[in-house]
């Protein structure tokens, strides 16, 4: 319900900005900003490179995590796409593999009328989630 969402078709300008602007406004940590920033880019090329048309970018806060998603009309028809590097001497190709080495959590549901990838980024300081758990293991 608290989701802002930009819709992109030909330049990837505008949602670099509106990523950057939102996660800043959101708490992300300056540092994890241009990662974020990178993976959604990564995605949104993706879309404009593979698909017909553009897609969607959708932004959301959730307690301490922040939740991106793009959603597209293409089809990843491998399921271990985002987990393999292509080999070095292939142009492009890991940009998949990217956004699941920047992100906490990446999720990817593909079918016949597209694909949805949701890419959640802690906002709290590393520091901080080490203290939450440490406290978890000390209670159980």
């Amino acid at each position: 319900a608290h989701a802002e969402a930009l819709a992109y078709r030909d330049d990837l300008l505008p949602v670099r900005s509106f990523v950057a602007s939102r996660a800043r406004g959101a708490g992300l940590t300056p540092p994890r900003i241009p990662d974020l920033v990178l993976a959604i880019s990564e995605l949104a090329a993706n879309s404009l490179r593979h698909t017909g048309g553009g897609g969607t970018v959708q932004f959301w806060r959730t307690g301490d995590r922040i939740i991106c998603q793009v959603s597209d009309t293409g089809q990843i028809t491998d399921p271990l796409a985002r987990h393999r590097v292509p080999p070095d001497e292939e142009l492009g190709g890991k940009g998949l593999w990217l956004v699941n080495q920047v992100c906490d959590l990446v999720q990817a549901r593909t079918g016949r009328t597209g694909t949805i990838t949701r890419l959640h980024m802690r906002t709290a300081p590393a520091r901080r989630l080490r203290q939450l758990r440490h406290r978890r293991r000390a209670s159980t």
